[in-house]
């Protein structure tokens, strides 16, 4: 078993474990990852990248992750493979001829 099926699996059973299930639908688990996505965001709020809170950029980013697993177990994604296939499909979009050490968009190459 990979070791992202593992987390998953772990995850799963933390949360039926609370009957948390019923709150886990799709929009729910995206709102959350979003709410996650912004505590994660507020670590940095008026500070330069070092000064985060190390610990505190650790947990929310855990907590995104999990919301970001769950909802991809939600469809029955496999998290590995949607990773890796969108590294290929921005591969395609930002060759690295045109997108090497630039931040513009693909559609501005």
């Amino acid at each position: 078993m990979s070791d992202i099926k593992r987390i998953i699996e772990k995850l799963i059973e933390f949360r039926n474990e609370r009957d948390w299930e019923q709150f886990h639908n799709p929009k729910d688990l995206a709102v959350a990852l979003n709410i996650e996505s912004s505590e994660l965001l507020e670590e940095y709020l008026w500070k330069k990248p070092e000064e985060a809170n190390k610990e505190s950029v650790k947990e929310e980013l855990a907590d995104v992750f999990a919301y970001a697993f769950l909802l991809a177990d939600k469809y029955g994604f496999d998290v590995k493979k949607i990773v890796l296939d969108k590294i290929e499909s921005n591969g395609r979009k930002y060759p690295i001829d045109k997108a090497k050490g630039t931040t513009k968009k693909y559609d501005k190459l």
